[in-house]
């Protein structure tokens, strides 16, 4: 069993995971692997739709925001742009 002491995740380190689970979601998406990706679940999804925009641009591939109800947040879509 392991007892070593775990890292204690950080706002930084999720914010840092979750924009890496995008950019690997739009590569998906830009190279034809997949038309959509959802990336869900995500803590920081809100403030990441404008960077993830960021880096969807020019890629052939989209951000699409999926607002959660009641204002909780939003998960993030990447669709592949028609005829792109």
């Amino acid at each position: 069993m392991d007892t070593s002491p775990r890292p204690i995740p950080t706002a930084g380190r999720t914010l840092d995971q979750e924009l890496l689970l995008i950019r690997e979601a739009i590569a998906l998406v830009a190279s034809g692997g997949s038309p959509r990706v959802v990336v869900g679940g995500l803590s920081f999804g809100e403030a990441l739709i404008e960077p993830a925009r960021a880096m969807a641009e020019g890629s052939g591939a989209r951000i699409v925001p999926l607002w959660m109800p009641d204002d909780a947040g939003a998960d993030i879509a990447v669709e592949r742009i028609p005829d792109a």
